[in-house]
């Protein structure tokens, strides 16, 4: 066992990600994707012939963040493929000190759709995974057939003062899972969580070194006019990252051929979890075939 004072916490990490995983509604292939910048985990699940759909979580969230809308959208005919984030709480691994910037993380993204032979996929993004998304739709929009984008931070706003008040220390040690629990809590108001996915996230902070995110600006108008994906936005009414109602109306105004919603009921941290069927309702209804 290694000395590392993380140790413990990461192995009590991984054993709660492989419970979370046993605990899917569907069969999960567990793949590992070798890429220049280390090996990416991958849950896979679906039909072997369906319609690729990757999924990219938020930030600590790790891939089982998907379990509640895995059925749905698996049986409306996708081969889902949930993605660890690399650098991030998870079984992908690091096989550098960091990423040097935005061409490094969307690098990783090509690496990882040319090992999993995907020359083209609908993407999906919740919160920091929705940044990741768009930039990469941007970058290389021939192999994004449909964009959609949950509660997606940093894409069309920024992030309210409040919000980052609370979430920076995050980022700061001492890294206990307390801490990560009273984030949560506090942001969800303490409903509507899954609580084996809070206790997971929680492990995974406390377990794995703090690591700056790969980050950069909102994208601008010229940028966002060129994208050619269709593109979904559907925002969490009481997510504290943001003034839902106002990022709505910029997405509005920045892609007027977009479908954007407000889900009621939801923050930033409950919108997978406590309205799956909604959510999963409204992802099958714009990725199936001939949606506008």
């Amino acid at each position: 066992m290694s000395a590392h004072p993380a140790a413990p916490a990461r192995e009590a990490f991984l054993a709660a990600y492989d419970e979370a995983l046993s605990r899917w509604p569907l069969p999960v292939e567990a793949l590992t994707v070798p890429t220049p910048f280390g090996a990416t985990r991958v849950n896979a699940c679906g039909p072997r012939g369906g319609r690729p759909l990757v999924l990219l979580h938020g930030g600590g969230a790790t891939a089982t963040c998907w379990s509640a809308t895995a059925a749905g959208l698996a049986g409306a005919g996708h081969r889902l493929l949930a993605v660890d984030l690399v650098g991030d709480p998870g079984r992908s691994t690091l096989d550098r000190p960091r990423l040097a910037g935005l061409p490094d993380l969307l690098g990783w993204l090509d690496a990882v759709l040319d090992g999993l032979d995907v020359p083209a996929a609908d993407l999906a993004g919740h919160s920091y995974g929705g940044w990741i998304a768009l930039r990469y739709a941007l970058r290389a929009p021939a192999r994004i057939r449909r964009l959609a984008l949950l509660d997606p931070t940093r894409c069309f706003a920024g992030y309210r003062a409040r919000y980052l008040l609370r979430a920076l220390p995050l980022l700061l040690p001492p890294r206990r899972a307390a801490k990560a629990r009273g984030y949560l809590d506090w942001e969800s108001g303490g409903t509507g969580l899954d609580p084996a996915w809070r206790e997971l996230y929680a492990l995974g902070y406390a377990g794995f070194p703090a690591a700056r995110p790969v980050t950069g600006p909102r994208p601008g108008a010229t940028e966002l006019r060129a994208l050619t994906a269709p593109t979904l936005v559907l925002l969490a009414e009481r997510s504290r990252t943001h003034d839902a109602r106002a990022v709505a109306a910029r997405a509005r105004r920045a892609l007027p051929d977009a479908s954007v919603a407000v889900l009621p009921d939801a923050s930033h941290h409950t919108l997978l979890t406590a309205h799956p069927d909604e959510v999963t309702r409204r992802l099958t209804a714009f990725l199936a075939p001939g949606h506008p």
